[in-house]
């Protein structure tokens, strides 16, 4: 029998060290975790539609360097925070300096906040569902914690732009650690970006601590080029009567891999996951998401939606567990997908694992393509079959484009979409 792979050794030699101790020293011991560590394969039941795509070579083990990378010039409506290659560019970042919101990167931490971060990172995230985010804490390099003070409010969104520069094969491993304080506000916007031709790993982690009351908002939008294999994950631990709501947008690639955990953990706690994914050509993209009620008296509510054209490949897989304390929840996944060619495939699996006798749930998924009496009845008012597609099309994921909460992003996706249109439909 062939033995299963393993991570190589390469992998776990991180390359910076301009971080606190404690931070090294977390890094040191998720490292000495992962020796031996099996690879995903097809037995593995989360991976089992994208092992094949994840390409681990010595070569990709390699750190890319930030020497002489200045940062972004894009103009966004809000703060940013620039990382390249998975540091912080504090040359190319505007973010306010307030008294209630600390905005710091991780090298810039004082030993006892690394340690009370290090003692904290992970904690949002099952390691043993999420296997490569422990590869992220083996090999950050940097990070960003964004702590937000008791009724703390940042009235614009703050944009953290992820840029890959694939100028030489490697890996990136960007980190953020959001804490926010009792009936706190914020909007994060994460950006992954790139450019460069040469195979690359971006292997990142986000995590959300939410206290009493807090609400924040996550759009998260992924436009990595053919070249870059992403493997994300975001982990969210809500307390009482606390407010989630995330806006995942992702455009396929070699490997788009994320996975969304919710833990709902204090009474009234409520999230909101929106997602939409498009692929073509042979791309390959796999959101997982899982939603924890463990308190009673939550609600969670959770529509993705799914394009894939060409002979490219989505896959969905949605879990609700409803913990037996939690009684009284209310919980409802949407999943809708729409088939553009014969060759493209969508896989999806929504689960609900219910424990609690006196609750509400619904889940569903629907896997279909475009429908001829409605292009027929466009095409027949003198609209061409090229404009009746994309519009069919569009309104299939419009009602969750319109839901992401900032206008600038809205736009970067309708003009993405625009050109994904452009090649997955041609006129006769």
């Amino acid at each position: 029998m062939k033995p299963a792979p393993t991570l190589s050794t390469a992998f776990l030699h991180p390359a910076g060290q301009a971080l606190p101790e404690p931070l090294l020293a977390l890094r040191k011991r998720r490292g000495a975790a992962l020796v031996d560590m099996p690879l995903p394969t097809r037995k593995t039941e989360n991976w089992k539609y994208s092992s094949k795509y994840l390409k681990l070579t010595d070569e990709m083990a390699i750190s890319l360097p930030t020497a002489g990378k200045t940062g972004s010039a894009l103009a966004v409506p809000g703060f940013k925070v620039v990382f390249i290659n998975g540091v912080m560019m504090p040359e190319a970042s505007e973010y306010p300096d307030l008294n209630d919101i600390l905005i710091q990167r991780f090298g810039d931490l004082s030993d006892s906040e690394a340690s009370e971060l290090a003692e904290r990172l992970d904690s949002t995230l099952d390691s043993k569902a999420v296997q490569l985010a422990g590869l992220n804490s083996a090999r950050f390099e940097d990070g960003l914690v964004i702590r937000l003070k008791p009724d703390a409010v940042l009235d614009q969104p703050l944009f953290v732009i992820h840029e890959v520069t694939a100028d030489a094969s490697g890996s990136a491993f960007p980190r953020i650690f959001v804490d926010a304080g009792r009936n706190s506000q914020i909007t994060l916007v994460e950006e992954y970006i790139s450019s460069g031709e040469e195979p690359v790993l971006v292997n990142s982690v986000t995590e959300f601590a939410l206290a009493e009351g807090a609400n924040v908002t996550n759009v998260r939008l992924n436009m990595g080029g053919e070249n870059i294999q992403h493997v994300g994950a975001t982990g969210v631990l809500q307390q009482r009567s606390s407010r989630f709501e995330s806006h995942c947008v992702g455009f396929g690639g070699p490997l788009r891999r994320h996975d969304l955990q919710v833990r709902l953990e204090g009474e009234g706690a409520e999230c909101k996951l929106n997602g939409v994914v498009v692929t073509q050509g042979t791309q390959h993209y796999d959101n997982h998401t899982t939603i924890e009620h463990v308190a009673a008296h939550c609600d969670s509510e959770e529509t993705y939606r799914n394009i894939a054209a060409d002979k490219s490949h989505a896959v969905f897989n949605g879990r609700i567990h409803i913990h037996q304390d939690a009684q009284k929840s209310n919980a409802n996944m949407n999943n809708k997908n729409l088939l553009l060619s014969t060759g493209a495939e969508i896989d999806t699996k929504p689960e609900l694992e219910i424990y609690a006798d006196d609750v509400k749930c619904a889940h569903g998924a629907t896997i279909g393509q475009l429908d001829e009496e409605s292009l027929f009845y466009l095409v027949s008012r003198g609209i061409g079959r090229r404009e009746a597609n994309v519009l069919l099309t569009m309104a299939f994921i419009n009602e969750l484009v319109v839901q992401i909460p900032v206008e600038a992003v809205r736009d970067t996706v309708q003009a993405r979409l625009n050109q994904f249109f452009d090649q997955a439909f041609q006129e006769i």
